[in-house]
């Protein structure tokens, strides 16, 4: 179950480009504040809705709810500030370093609180499905050496060690339930409205699509997805969770291809091939541990 809640997550996160390019050209943290606002309303009605005490969004450990803001919060202003200071595709290239990152860091938990064995086969998973992920990103460019590395650079490059960081000390706080990433949620909308205010102009959605988008966003990818993220790096192996999450690009791209906001040619199936082909080889171990586990 954990597992699936990580994929339904990457599938949720997959939707998040397409929205965001029919929520028209909204500033970044505006767009960040609103769609957080609305995921943490809609994080209180989903947790209130299923009869569960609203206590549980702030019972969690300082701790907890400060690693959800500094995950959260942290890693978009990261992110954004390397797309606006990098070329996007570099910086795309080293942002999503963060699913090898949290492979590599798995090994780093103590086994008290789910630390795994890292093989060579997770390792080399990992690795060929960076390669795919580079092809859905940017295809030949992708793969060319940068020939400078500047200031958007290393943001990206934090924004990748954030969100893996995140990810993986999660785990020590896997008795939290993950409804505390609401108020997480809530503070990051907070901390996205300040620097909204003091680095970029108010835009507003030009027309109901655009505010419908968002209300979309902030319930989908910037809502439910945290969620089910949480549960995901709390309770999943996170050696294959950390594999699997390089479909999220090429996912994305095939949706704006369909969508008619972008292209999908030869070198975005070698990318489903590669992709496919690191989760498998990850699997490999990760499957054969679960029927260890289970017995006969």
């Amino acid at each position: 179950m954990p597992l699936l809640q990580g994929i339904a997550a990457i599938l949720l996160w997959s939707t998040l480009a397409s929205l965001t390019a029919l929520a028209g050209p909204i500033p970044p943290f505006q767009l960040a504040a609103m769609t957080f606002g609305v995921g943490a309303v809609a994080g209180v009605l989903g947790v209130a809705a299923t009869g569960r005490p609203l206590a549980e969004i702030v019972a969690a450990p300082a701790g907890a709810i400060a690693l959800g803001v500094a995950g959260l919060l942290g890693y978009h202003a990261l992110y954004f500030d390397a797309l606006q200071t990098a070329p996007p595709i570099e910086a795309n290239v080293l942002n999503y370093l963060w699913p090898l990152l949290i492979v590599l860091l798995s090994a780093a938990l103590p086994a008290s609180v789910g630390g795994q064995r890292l093989t060579a086969w997770h390792v080399a998973g990992a690795l060929v499905a960076f390669c795919g992920a580079l092809l859905a990103i940017g295809g030949p460019a992708a793969l060319v050496g940068m020939d400078r590395i500047g200031p958007g650079h290393l943001a990206a490059l934090g924004a990748a060690m954030v969100w893996a960081c995140y990810s993986v000390a999660s785990r020590l706080y896997r008795h939290v339930p993950s409804a505390s990433v609401v108020a997480a949620s809530a503070l990051t909308a907070l901390g996205a409205l300040g620097f909204h205010l003091a680095f970029e102009t108010t835009q507003w959605p030009v027309s109901m699509q655009g505010w419908v988008v968002i209300a979309g966003m902030g319930i989908g990818p910037v809502g439910l997805a945290f969620t089910l993220w949480d549960s995901a790096v709390k309770h999943a192996d996170l050696r294959l969770v950390g594999v699997i999450s390089y479909a999220t690009p090429l996912i994305s791209n095939a949706l704006l291809a369909g969508l008619g906001l972008g292209r999908a040619g030869p070198l975005l199936w070698l990318a489903v091939v590669l992709v496919s082909l690191g989760a498998l080889l990850a699997a490999r171990d990760s499957l054969r541990d679960v029927r260890r586990t289970e017995g006969p």
